[in-house]
């Protein structure tokens, strides 16, 4: 459940992976390799974003892409191709 901290909203790792059907391992994943913000610890040592980080963490989310050229094979198990 969000709450809020001197006037700062906050959500739970939990929140955040419900609202972008995700789980919360990829969450942890993507804050392990720098790709989302770090978060702050709340009692329990529970992790929580503020409203700025949970829209920086959807905008992450959104992102597109464009497929490699360089690399044909990217969809390689998709094509029945065996990744090596």
């Amino acid at each position: 459940m969000s709450f809020e901290i001197s006037g700062t909203k906050y959500f739970t790792l939990t929140e955040i992976s419900e609202k972008l059907c995700i789980s919360r391992q990829t969450l942890w994943r993507w804050r392990q390799n720098n790709l989302i913000p770090s978060g702050s610890k709340h009692r329990n040592y529970k992790v929580v974003y503020s409203e700025k980080e949970l829209q920086f963490i959807l905008d992450y989310f959104n992102q597109l892409e464009p497929l490699s050229k360089k690399n044909p094979n990217q969809l390689g198990l998709f094509n029945g191709n065996q990744h090596k």
